[in-house]
Formats: C-alpha cells, structure tokens, sequence
C-alpha cells in the first residue's frame, strides 16, 4: 500500500471509536450513576442489578472467545471483520436506548427487563469490539506503523471518553429542564451517543483499506484450535494477566469518578471539570507517545508509565477536603486533584497503549510458535479483559455505595467520615495493588521485544506464511 494509503487507514480507523466509545463510556461509568441517582432505585432492587451486572458481564466475558472464533472463521466478501462491526454498532446503539428509556417499570419487572437488555447490549457490543480491534493488526506488520494507528485510536477512543465524562452532567441537567425530566434529559442524551457511533463507525467501514498480510487464506479451526491458539501462547497469557490487573484497578478508579466528586466535595459538576482537564492531557500523552518511543524501548516506557499512575495514586489518596496553604499560597482541593489526574492519566495513556501493541505483537508470537494466525480470537481477550474489570468494578463500587451508606443518604452531607473513608479506599487502594501486580507480571514474563519481534516476522517471512 502507498503512504497516502496508511494515512487514510489511520485515521479513518481511528476516528471510528469516537462515538463508539461515547456509548461505552455512558454505560460502563454511568449506568450505576443513572440508577441510584436518577432513577432513584432503592436498596434492594439495587443489589439485584449488583448481581445482575455481576453474573451478566462475566458469562459474556467468556464467550468473547468464542465470538472471537467466529469471525476468524468468517469468510465473505466483505472480509471478516467489517460484517461485525457494522451490525455489532447497529444493534449496539439502538439496546442502549432502550435501557435509558423510561417504560415505568419497577422492582422485580424492572430487574428483569433490565437483564434482558444487558445481555443483548453485551452480545452487540462484543461483535463490534472484537470486529474493530483485531482488524488494527490486519493493517500493518510494522510495529511503529502499529503504534501510529494505535495512538491515533486511542486519542479517538479518550476523545469519546472525555466528551462525555465532561459534558454528561451539565448536558443531561440542561436537557432535563429542556424536556421536563432528568430522565428525559439522560435519554436524549443517549440518543445524540448512539448516532455518532453509528456514524463513526460508518467511517471505518467504507473507509479502511484492509492489505491482506496473511500469505495464504486459512482453514477453518474448530473452537477446540482457536483455543489452542490462546493457551498455548504464554506471551498472549502473561499480556492478559497483566492487563487484566491494571483494567481492574482503572475500572474501579473511574467509576467511583462521580460519587468521589458528589459525596467528598458536594458537587458532582466539579467531575466534568475534571474530566476535560485530563483528557486533555491524556491525548496529548498518547500524540507524543510515538516520539517517546524513538528514544526509549517499551519496557522503559510501561516503567514510566506505572511510576506516573502510582504517583497519581498517592497524591490523590491524601487530596485534603479544603483549601491548603502550601508556600504560602492557599490553593483549592482541585489543584492537588488536577496534579493527581494528570499524573495518573497520562500513565494510564501509556500503559493501556503499550498493551494493545503486546497483544498485536502476540498474534506473530503465536503464528510463528503454533503454526496458525487468529487476530480476532487473540483480541478478543480485551474485551473479555475490560468486562471482566468492569464487572469487577461495578460489583466493588455497587457494594461500596451500599455499605457506606451513600444508596441511603439523602445529601451528601449525610454521608459519615467512616463511610467517605471506605470509598476512598475501595477506590484507590485497592487498585494500587493491582496495577503493581500487573506491572510485575509484564517484567518478569514478556519477552517480546523489538528484537525478537524482527527476528519472528524474519522466520515467518522465509517460511512464506507473510508477506511485506
């Protein structure tokens, strides 16, 4: 392909998860929030949705695989990755709003139709995650053209982040009293989500140009291969563990964002600030992150990046409720929250970037080791992988808010120093200690560097399973 080409498939594949990732966000940060402040759903029903969140995104998870097989195995004329995604966004886009509608159920009926619709969402948004990511290692066996694309997907992604943890508070107020409700204004919301994914995604589909790398077609595999092609891959093995372990620790951290800022501060608005100050440095992390690696390898960056996320942490946890007087200056709480977010945000940038190319790095690993190349069953471990943390981290914020007593309270004022203090260690403690173990789990095991990624792309080369 000329250059021109690799340009158009950069960003015509990374602008596709704009609005896909507004949708995600809105579900996997917001729902909960939606739950216990809008809907207003009491205790009860709200453990059953804890469960229902629980059993529902950890069943699916392991099915992510198997979807994972099933596109691999995929042969038509639109390939076998496009089919997916676009009818994965389709019906990803319309469930979404129905579970923001308003069909005044309550209690028991509620739960139901609500697991009902969650799974669907589930099976939806799967066939179109795992179309999406694992055409990026279809694009280029390159791994600084990789990056290229993977930064330009991951600014995209965090664009879609950022917009709605910045705009979700102060636009659903102000479409409430538009259309005379919050959860009308949340609704509308989601309709404005659901159109830009479904036209982002638009943009992939008839804008990227897939090159074909494989040299010869392959065979169908049954389930039983496909799954040889992840367990018998140790580096794709040691990758999901220690992705899991940072996707649990982050899960947990931006989920709690708005009941931090609610129940610590008394204003939840002060998020949407937040948010659009780190997303700001968190693209600009991931912009720069291909001159980073000019200079240094990836090990030197995760380091770096783990050491930011782990400074973050620490500053955060000790933010005072107040103004501080620090060289004598009395600055606000937000200039030490600020700090902390940029500190970890920019890491995280780092890490979860570095990650996509250990998994796209992996899928040579395995060819060259195995004898077969699965793109779609190796990705469809992230999925599987950010379901499982933020199953994980519903399940520790859903208790969390119960337990401390934030469900019941109703100000934030009544909210104890003793039930403020267990949500602030359920949401930075506990991840401190998965992202180190992660980070652990990377230096110790992965050993595919630059130089034995050449080295397997030259030995696939001359066996004459790729081509340039």
């Amino acid at each position: 392909m000329t250059e021109n080409q690799y340009a158009k498939n950069r960003w015509t594949f990374g602008l596709g998860t704009i609005g896909r990732d507004m949708l995600y966000t809105l579900v996997s940060m917001y729902l909960l929030f939606y739950m216990t402040e809008v809907v207003n759903l009491d205790d009860a029903t709200m453990w059953w949705i804890t469960v229902v969140l629980l059993v529902a995104r950890i069943f699916d998870a392991v099915n992510d695989p198997i979807m994972g097989a099933i596109v691999d195995n995929t042969r038509g004329k639109h390939g076998k990755f496009k089919p997916y995604i676009a009818w994965g966004a389709l019906g990803t886009a319309v469930i979404t709003v129905l579970m923001f509608a308003d069909f005044k159920l309550t209690g028991i009926a509620y739960v139901i139709f609500f697991a009902i619709l969650y799974l669907l969402w589930d099976v939806a948004f799967t066939a179109n995650d795992i179309g999406y990511w694992s055409m990026l290692p279809s694009l280029s066996l390159d791994q600084k053209e990789r990056e290229k694309i993977g930064a330009i997907a991951r600014i995209c992604a965090n664009v879609g982040l950022f917009v709605v943890v910045g705009a979700i508070m102060p636009l659903t107020g102000w479409l409430g009293d538009v259309f005379g409700s919050d959860m009308k204004g949340w609704f509308v919301f989601t309709l404005a989500c659901a159109a830009l994914m479904v036209g982002g995604q638009a943009i992939t589909v008839f804008g990227v140009r897939e090159p074909h790398l494989a040299a010869e077609p392959q065979e169908n595999a049954s389930l039983r291969e496909l799954g040889r092609a992840i367990f018998k891959n140790d580096q794709l093995m040691f990758t999901a563990i220690s992705m899991s372990l940072f996707m649990i620790g982050y899960s947990i951290t931006t989920s709690f964002g708005t009941y931090y800022f609610k129940y610590v501060y008394g204003n939840e608005n002060m998020y949407s600030i937040f948010g659009v100050v780190l997303g700001v440095a968190q693209i600009l992390a991931l912009a720069i992150f291909p001159l980073f690696s000019k200079k240094w390898n990836r090990k030197v960056l995760y380091t770096l990046g783990t050491i930011l996320v782990l400074l973050g942490y620490a500053v955060f946890f000790f933010v005072p409720d107040g103004a501080t007087a620090l060289f004598g200056l009395m600055l606000d709480p937000m200039v030490f929250i600020g700090t902390a977010g940029m500190l970890l945000f920019i890491g995280q940038a780092f890490i979860q970037l570095l990650m996509l190319m250990f998994l796209a790095d992996s899928i040579e690993y395995g060819q060259w080791k195995l004898g077969r190349r699965s793109e779609s069953v190796t990705f469809a471990l992230q999925p599987f992988i950010n379901k499982i943390g933020a199953a994980i981290a519903n399940a520790v914020v859903g208790a969390t808010v119960i337990v401390s007593g934030i469900n019941s309270a109703a100000t934030p004022a009544d909210v104890t120093p003793a039930g403020i203090n267990s949500l602030k260690v359920a949401m930075f403690a506990l991840p401190l200690v998965t992202i180190v173990l992660g980070y652990i789990v990377y230096l110790w095991k992965f050993k595919i560097d630059e130089k034995m990624y050449a080295k397997i792309l030259e030995d696939l080369k001359a066996r004459g399973e790729i081509r340039e």
